[in-house]
Protein backbone atom coordinates (compact mmCIF):
# COMPACT_ATOMS: atom_id res chain seq x y z
CA UNK A 1 0.00 0.00 0.00
CA UNK A 2 0.87 3.10 -0.68
CA UNK A 3 0.13 6.80 0.97
CA UNK A 4 -0.26 10.51 -0.15
CA UNK A 5 -1.13 13.23 2.24
CA UNK A 6 -2.92 15.95 0.42
CA UNK A 7 -5.19 19.12 0.26
CA UNK A 8 -7.98 19.09 -1.90
CA UNK A 9 -7.38 22.13 -4.20
CA UNK A 10 -10.90 22.87 -5.49
CA UNK A 11 -12.15 25.94 -4.94
CA UNK A 12 -15.74 23.96 -3.89
CA UNK A 13 -13.87 21.06 -2.82
CA UNK A 14 -14.71 17.46 -3.49
CA UNK A 15 -18.49 18.37 -4.23
CA UNK A 16 -20.16 17.20 -7.89
CA UNK A 17 -18.16 17.81 -10.50
CA UNK A 18 -14.51 17.28 -8.69
CA UNK A 19 -15.90 14.77 -6.86
CA UNK A 20 -17.37 13.02 -9.94
CA UNK A 21 -13.67 13.58 -11.97
CA UNK A 22 -11.59 12.52 -9.16
CA UNK A 23 -13.93 8.54 -8.89
CA UNK A 24 -13.98 8.21 -12.66
CA UNK A 25 -10.05 8.53 -12.42
CA UNK A 26 -9.87 6.09 -9.76
CA UNK A 27 -12.14 3.55 -10.46
CA UNK A 28 -10.32 3.69 -14.00
CA UNK A 29 -6.76 2.41 -12.17
CA UNK A 30 -7.85 -0.93 -11.38
CA UNK A 31 -6.22 -0.31 -8.10
CA UNK A 32 -8.15 -0.62 -4.58
CA UNK A 33 -7.96 3.10 -3.87
CA UNK A 34 -9.28 5.03 0.00
CA UNK A 35 -9.48 8.26 1.17
CA UNK A 36 -9.88 9.59 4.93
CA UNK A 37 -10.90 12.67 6.01
CA UNK A 38 -10.59 12.61 10.01
CA UNK A 39 -11.89 8.84 11.48
CA UNK A 40 -13.82 8.48 8.12
CA UNK A 41 -12.24 6.38 5.68
CA UNK A 42 -14.12 5.78 2.41
CA UNK A 43 -13.77 3.64 -1.16
CA UNK A 44 -12.77 6.38 -3.73
CA UNK A 45 -13.99 4.88 -6.36
CA UNK A 46 -18.18 5.34 -5.38
CA UNK A 47 -19.21 9.10 -6.07
CA UNK A 48 -21.66 8.89 -3.21
CA UNK A 49 -19.17 7.66 -0.75
CA UNK A 50 -16.58 10.44 -1.71
CA UNK A 51 -19.22 13.32 -1.48
CA UNK A 52 -20.37 12.04 1.68
CA UNK A 53 -16.70 13.11 3.22
CA UNK A 54 -17.91 16.35 2.68
CA UNK A 55 -14.05 17.46 1.92
CA UNK A 56 -14.21 20.96 1.67
CA UNK A 57 -11.22 23.30 0.09
CA UNK A 58 -8.31 23.03 1.54
CA UNK A 59 -9.45 20.01 3.33
CA UNK A 60 -6.44 17.19 4.50
CA UNK A 61 -6.78 13.37 3.08
CA UNK A 62 -5.08 10.62 3.40
CA UNK A 63 -5.12 8.67 -0.17
CA UNK A 64 -4.19 4.75 0.35
CA UNK A 65 -3.77 3.09 -3.31
CA UNK A 66 -2.85 -0.71 -3.37
CA UNK A 67 -1.66 -2.32 -6.38
CA UNK A 68 0.25 -2.97 -9.25
CA UNK A 69 2.52 0.66 -9.62
CA UNK A 70 0.76 1.66 -7.01
CA UNK A 71 3.43 4.56 -6.57
CA UNK A 72 2.72 5.49 -9.69
CA UNK A 73 -1.00 6.06 -9.45
CA UNK A 74 -0.88 7.19 -5.68
CA UNK A 75 1.10 10.28 -7.03
CA UNK A 76 -1.06 10.59 -10.00
CA UNK A 77 -4.61 10.65 -7.99
CA UNK A 78 -2.55 12.75 -5.58
CA UNK A 79 -1.81 15.22 -7.91
CA UNK A 80 -5.62 15.08 -8.98
CA UNK A 81 -6.86 16.10 -5.94
CA UNK A 82 -4.42 19.11 -5.10
CA UNK A 83 -5.18 20.88 -8.06
CA UNK A 84 -8.94 22.60 -9.09
CA UNK A 85 -10.91 20.21 -10.68
CA UNK A 86 -13.67 22.71 -10.92
CA UNK A 87 -11.90 24.85 -13.43
CA UNK A 88 -10.76 21.51 -15.36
Amino acid sequence: MTQRTVSVGSSVGLHARPAALFVKAAAATGHAVTITLADKTVDARSLLAVMSLGAGSGAELVLDVTGTDEERVADELAAMLESDLDAA
